[in-house]
């Protein structure tokens, strides 16, 4: 088992290489980690106005060099899973026994919620690799478990849409 300087270190390597994979699937992750860590600071305080939290947000350091079109992803993926985060809850209640979202940690919790979206409700991302970036997301934000986690119940979230798509096509 490593200790969490090592995972720490491991961690390092393997987002350094992931981002720069190419400049098309880094704006996509860059964007996906604001948005992460955006809406876990509301998770943490949901009492925080959303527009003007985003526009805070968006205006802070951590995210001052990047180009404005990782910024309208961002602000566009936020919006979305915030203004859809009662369905998308609804599916993760369906498909996870045993653990109610609000018991996950928040940044799990989080990154279900966008990759449930962008994979399956938007469906602006293949299967495979909604369920790969949750990983990764999991991996570089999360607890030592929450890849691990997030990459079982995204398995699950997929095998639920795809008897969902099975039963509508048989009507």
């Amino acid at each position: 088992m490593l200790d969490t300087t090592e995972k720490q270190q491991k961690k390092e390597k393997t987002a350094g290489k992931r981002k720069f994979i190419g400049k098309k699937f880094g704006k996509f992750h860059r964007s996906r980690e604001l948005a992460v860590q955006f809406l876990c600071s509301l998770d943490i305080c949901p009492e925080q106005d959303f527009a003007q939290s985003l526009e805070l947000f968006l205006s802070l350091d951590v995210s001052q060099n990047d180009p404005p079109e990782v910024k309208e992803r961002c602000r566009s993926l936020a919006s979305e899973v915030w203004n859809r985060k009662s369905d998308i809850d609804s599916i993760l209640l369906r498909t996870v026994t045993g653990w109610r979202p609000e018991r996950m940690v928040s940044v799990d919790r989080t990154v279900l919620r966008l990759m449930i979206l962008e994979g399956f409700m938007m469906k602006t991302l293949p299967v495979r690799s909604a369920i790969a970036e949750a990983a990764a997301l999991a991996n570089d934000y999360g607890t030592q478990d929450s890849s691990r986690f997030v990459n079982g119940v995204m398995y699950r979230v997929a095998k639920y849409f795809e008897a969902e798509e099975n039963e509508n096509a048989g009507d």
